[in-house]
């Protein structure tokens, strides 16, 4: 499973076939001898040094010189690095291979500036192109070596692979979010994460319409009900070697095996979101609902991951996948739908669908009474509204849990912000013949979607990211590309790695 172009390789010295050399240069400090200008020079060019900053020099060994900015030295930190590992790839757009010393010029841990270098350079060159005639419009670049020279290869080895592990994840979440809405539907992201599963070593269960029928998921029915693609669920199990399955202890010889904390993730699988009966406007930008599914991609992304990273805890997934389109058969305003936990919902707005198919995902996993559940859907627009395009909002039952999603955030450069799940606006959401309705008033739209989700818990420790402002760039910006950003899939998977139950 490989969704970048790029080979990563690391060496104690420089590539000296590479066509391009990437020299680290901070904007303080000496400037490396074999640069040939002094800091003066590089300035008159107008090259600081800042963040990002990028200079094409050429050399005398027909190769090209490109420097790129680490800024302040002391600050030169992982994320830094991969902001510049971004602007050195765009900057090696033209060729083919490229030999930097950025992976051993920052400050802090080695092996974090690997991984953030890869993720960097793999993230930046990524592109959706599948539907492109002209393959030349991306970059050309194929290889990167990363100098790490002595006691350092190591650890920038071990790092460079984390790195790129993670980065095809990312680059699998974009690809599937990118995907045009007859390209994949629920039944087509159902078998590609059965391939998937066999292929990084986690369990894949699909469940059909008539399943969801029998378990009493009437969120994902109702919101199907539109759409001549059936929808699926998708369980994903990923269990490393000691947990234990809860079979009974044999009379004679007591198990060894230990519980390992237990983490639920829930992704929203809207395949694409016409908004139902509650139709959304002709406006060219709802071409982009078809990543309504950024969640859900997210999350497989994320399992994919586990074994090959050698996460320690027990992590479970659903992916909720089924399209909203209206027909004579669709959900209507005014109906009323029984989701798995028993809770009857009032419909208000076909739009708010997400919530829906949320609410049986959410149900089902706390059934499992797992140490903590997070979901993650392209949720509501007040929350984009709200916080804007490079962060999400978080909300939940549980503080503890939550400050592991805002550490998990901070850990890989995905912004969030806690929003309040102010109990008080609960009776926005009060129904008068269904135990709720699906939507609130015209204000706190985010809290009040959050607070449908709580419904749904059973109380267990809970969190929810709304990625409805980052799950979409519309402009190349550091290592994001134009499109889907994927964003969720590195937060998703430091937290399966560093989840601590309670």
């Amino acid at each position: 499973m490989k969704a970048n172009q790029l080979t990563i390789k690391v060496s104690k010295s420089n590539d000296s076939s590479a066509k391009s050399v990437g020299v680290a240069v901070a904007s303080n400090g000496t400037i490396a001898r074999e640069i040939g200008m002094s800091r003066g020079q590089l300035e008159a060019l107008g090259f600081e040094g800042k963040v990002g900053q990028t200079l094409i020099l050429p050399n005398n060994k027909k190769q090209l010189t490109i420097l790129v900015g680490i800024g302040e030295s002391a600050k030169a930190t992982a994320d830094v690095l991969r902001t510049a590992a971004a602007a050195l790839a765009r900057a090696s757009a033209k060729v083919v291979s490229l030999s930097t010393n950025l992976a051993v010029s920052g400050r802090g841990d080695r092996v974090a500036n690997a991984q953030a270098v890869t993720e960097g350079l793999i993230l930046a060159t990524h592109r959706y192109d599948a539907l492109k005639s002209d393959k030349n419009a991306t970059s050309k670049l194929e290889s990167v070596t990363l100098v790490a020279p002595g006691a350092t290869n190591a650890a920038v080895a071990r790092g460079s692979r984390r790195g790129e592990t993670i980065a095809d994840a990312v680059c699998l979440a974009r690809d599937l979010a990118n995907m045009p809405p007859a390209h994949l539907t629920a039944k087509m992201i159902a078998e590609r994460a059965q391939k998937i599963g066999a292929e990084t070593g986690v369990r894949v269960e699909v469940f059909n319409k008539d399943q969801l029928l029998a378990m009493g998921c009437g969120g994902i029915i109702g919101v199907n009900r539109g759409s001549v693609n059936p929808p699926r669920m998708v369980k994903i199990s990923y269990r490393p070697g000691g947990a234990r399955r809860g079979a009974k202890k044999s009379a004679t010889k007591k198990s060894t095996a230990v519980k390992l904390p237990h983490l639920i993730l829930v992704g929203k699988g809207v395949m694409y979101d016409s908004g139902g009966i509650s139709l959304k406007p002709s406006n060219p930008d709802h071409a982009m609902m078809k990543a309504d599914m950024s969640g859900a991609a997210a999350v497989l992304a994320t399992m994919s991951t586990l074994k090959s990273l050698g996460c320690k805890n027990q992590v479970t997934a659903y992916m909720m996948c089924t399209d909203n389109l209206p027909s004579g058969s669709a959900l209507a305003m005014g109906d009323v739908l029984t989701m798995r936990n028993g809770k009857t919902v009032e419909i208000h707005n076909t739009d708010a669908e997400g919530r829906l198919i949320l609410a049986d995902g959410l149900s089902l996993a706390a059934e499992s009474k797992p140490d903590a559940i997070v979901d993650i859907a392209t949720l509501t627009g007040a929350c984009a509204r709200a916080l804007g395009p490079q962060m999400s909002g978080v909300m939940g039952n549980d503080q503890k849990f939550i400050d592991q999603v805002v550490a998990a955030a901070a850990a890989t450069d995905e912004q969030t912000w806690q929003l309040p799940l102010e109990r008080k606006y609960r009776t926005m959401i009060d129904s008068y013949i269904a135990d709720m309705k699906n939507v609130g008033g015209t204000d706190a739209g985010a809290i009040t979607a959050a607070l449908f989700l709580d419904e749904f818990t059973a109380g267990r420790p809970w969190a929810h990211i709304d990625i409805a402002g980052p799950m979409w760039s519309d402009a190349d910006a550091g290592w994001l590309q134009r499109g889907a950003t994927a964003y969720g899939t590195r937060l998703l998977i430091n937290l399966a790695e560093n989840f601590k139950r309670r």
